[in-house]
């Protein structure tokens, strides 16, 4: 299996995560999407005629939608990361297609350069961080530390990175203390990976020894 990826990208990162907490190899290709757009170049148009990252193939199976990725990634055996409820799952998979185009476009536009309605776009991710905060507050009044449930599923892994990189695109998460806990618990579970602007939790890491 090989992803076609690029380390700031928060969409290969969401399928790099789901990997690794799923425990599954993939190999990983470097794609310099910034600033050499090699995501535009014959070889990867022939994979991707949209020219966007990231890629995955799996055999014959070539898969451009990280939404798709993410499903691809789950096997029988773990299941679970479907969700029980089809339809919250899938409504949140849709969420993170917004948040990419929102809070993924001010990162884009800050970080590397990139041409958008700066102002529109910080606050259409202010509204649905407001969205989230308020559904996840309500999650947790009812003792749900997800977005579907008590267990995470490839909603949250979906939504994660572009929430939890939104202070790149200029906009705060601090008066969203539920986003901020939800973050918390992904970046607690096993296998947990990082990315440049998103940080495994150091505090559950063992101390390092005192020195004699």
């Amino acid at each position: 299996m090989i992803l076609y990826d690029y380390v700031l990208s928060a969409s290969c990162y969401k399928v790099r995560l789901m990997a690794a907490l799923l425990d599954i190899p993939i190999t990983l290709k470097a794609v310099n999407f910034h600033p050499e757009k090699q995501h535009k170049s014959p070889e990867m148009l022939r994979l991707n005629a949209a020219g966007t990252l990231p890629v995955l193939v799996d055999g014959d199976v070539i898969l451009v939608q990280s939404a798709d990725m993410l499903r691809h990634l789950v096997t029988p055996k773990n299941a679970g990361w479907l969700g029980d409820n089809p339809a919250q799952t899938e409504k949140w998979l849709d969420f993170a297609s917004r948040l990419n185009a929102s809070l993924g476009m001010a990162r884009l536009h800050d970080v590397l350069m990139f041409d958008a309605d700066i102002d529109q776009v910080r606050c259409d991710g202010v509204a649905q961080l407001r969205q989230l905060e308020e559904w996840l507050t309500e999650q947790r009044f009812d003792g749900m530390t997800f977005l579907t449930g008590a267990a995470p599923t490839i909603a949250d892994i979906a939504c994660f990175p572009n929430a939890a990189l939104a202070e790149d695109g200029g906009v705060s998460l601090d008066p969203y203390p539920s986003i901020r806990l939800w973050m918390r618990a992904i970046r607690s579970l096993p296998g947990f990976i990082e990315m440049p602007g998103i940080h495994r939790l150091h505090e559950l890491s063992p101390a390092p020894a005192r020195p004699e």
